[in-house]
């Protein structure tokens, strides 16, 4: 420990001393201060507390004597053990913070967020971080761009280009710590009298995230080319927020046509946005890869959303949006006074990894971890071909089963349970409040985390549970 703030009151005929006895036995009675940690010195308390270190002498002295306290020499003073000093009453302890329960354990998980663990460039970034950190840059911990470091910005626009058909310039580039960060931004661009209209099942997170920034947010059902148009043209929403790439939770990958009908909603009436999040790009198994919507776009109504939490990990907390050129002009005006909310180390890094092409090699390292997976998960799904059928399979890192034999996908979830396994409900994304548990048929299953023997053996057990 070291410090410790005092109230001291020069003004009260309680002498000082006492004052910090009274306020440390205090804190060790109530367990504020544990048995086993050391006090700070007392030339380090009196330079603290602006006193005489004698004052800090006598407090300490009198501590001693009652046990409360001991000295160890040339280590310093540390709180007792009070069993036989002290007798507490409950209502004087603080309790502390109950831990939560206990989840349920399982033996396998097939998650559908996270990464595969051994998947992060750790060489890279470790070898990068050090050569940064050597160039003794001290700008290097000043408050950087609210926008994103220029660097960074310059090597996302190009690379952006290059893998995802975007068009933009660095100058319309948002760097921000996560996609929940960078949606509260958008709604000071924006403004809040907006109806967002979002895919239903959809993306929870983004779904709670918009209510919580008080938007008026709509469901619109989808079919297997995506959000349904005649239905969002009836809804009255003024803002689309797609995943086109790979939508969560169902996978569909949107076809050129659909994007088509979607760019002319948008571009019907004026300040028509649609958000792109481009959810999963990166992985893609079959078919030819289509470029991002925005790339399609030629009238600037389309906001694009981008992450490393998938590519990289999820604790870089790294993201970006691209704003249309007006949008980017209005965030000068409305938006440049947030401070920077990723650090100019790691946006350095990031930009290092893309511009040395480590992040092209370490994409193509995952993409064949990832499609080594997914095919032992299809491989191993064709035993219960009799009892359920497979979708979103062609990209991204999870599929969808729906059981063609009657089962519900609360029975499915239950009986993988009790094998140990642990899988997830599509009701759970259901944001119109349509499907129940006993209604839905269908579950999610994600494999990035787990291993190739991983899925194997949790395919076993559920194909056990289920026939």
């Amino acid at each position: 420990m070291k410090e410790l703030t005092i109230s001291l009151d020069g003004e009260i005929k309680t002498p000082l001393y006492e004052q910090i006895y009274q306020y440390l036995k205090m804190e060790i009675q109530k367990r504020q201060i544990l048995p086993g940690e050391c006090l700070p010195s007392t030339r380090a308390l009196s330079r603290h507390l602006q006193v005489s270190r004698s004052t800090v002498d006598l407090a300490y002295m009198q501590l001693i004597s009652e046990g409360y306290i001991e000295s160890v020499p040339y280590r310093g003073y540390f709180v007792c053990e009070l069993e036989g000093v002290y007798q507490f009453n409950e209502e004087e302890i603080m309790q502390d913070e109950k831990k939560p329960g206990k989840l349920r354990e399982y033996v396998y998980d097939f998650a559908v967020n996270g990464i595969d663990a051994q998947g992060f460039p750790q060489n890279q970034w470790r070898k990068i971080s050090k050569e940064i950190l050597q160039q003794d840059d001290i700008s290097l911990f000043q408050l950087g761009d609210p926008q994103g470091e220029w660097e960074l910005r310059q090597v996302l626009a190009s690379y952006l280009h290059h893998a995802r058909g975007v068009h933009c310039t660095p100058g319309q580039i948002i760097v921000g710590a996560g996609n929940d960060y960078l949606l509260m931004l958008l709604r000071v661009i924006l403004g809040q009298h907006h109806v967002i209209a979002m895919e239903n099942p959809t993306y929870k997170s983004a779904y709670r995230g918009f209510l919580e920034l008080e938007y008026q947010v709509c469901s619109i059902p989808m079919d297997d080319a995506g959000m349904k148009i005649d239905e969002l043209e009836k809804s009255g929403a003024d803002i689309a927020y797609v995943m086109p790439s790979h939508q969560f939770p169902m996978g569909n990958v949107m076809p050129v046509k659909r994007r088509m009908q979607l760019l002319s909603w948008a571009d019907e009436v004026r300040e028509r946005y649609i958000i792109e999040d481009d959810y999963d790009s990166e992985f893609r198994y079959r078919g030819k890869p289509i470029p991002a919507l925005q790339g399609y776009d030629g009238h600037q109504n389309v906001i694009y959303l981008g992450t490393f939490s998938k590519s990289i990990a999820p604790a870089i907390r790294i993201s970006y949006m691209v704003l249309p050129e007006k949008l980017a002009e209005r965030y000068g005006q409305r938006g440049s006074n947030f401070s920077a909310t990723v650090s100019k180390v790691d946006q350095r890094i990031i930009e290092q990894l893309i511009r040395d092409g480590h992040y092209e090699r370490h994409l193509n390292r995952m993409r064949a971890l990832y499609k080594g997976k997914h095919d032992v998960l299809l491989a191993e799904l064709k035993q219960m071909t009799d009892i359920c059928q497979v979708f979103g399979e062609n990209a991204g890192v999870h599929v969808g089963l729906t059981f063609t034999s009657g089962m519900t996908e609360q029975e499915a979830v239950e009986r993988a349970a009790k094998q140990g396994v642990r899988i997830y409900g599509l009701s759970a994304y259901d944001t119109a409040g349509s499907m129940t548990a006993d209604e839905s048929q269908t579950v999610i299953l994600g494999y990035a985390t787990l291993s190739e023997e991983e899925i194997r053996e949790g395919i076993d057990r559920l194909c056990k549970a289920w026939k």
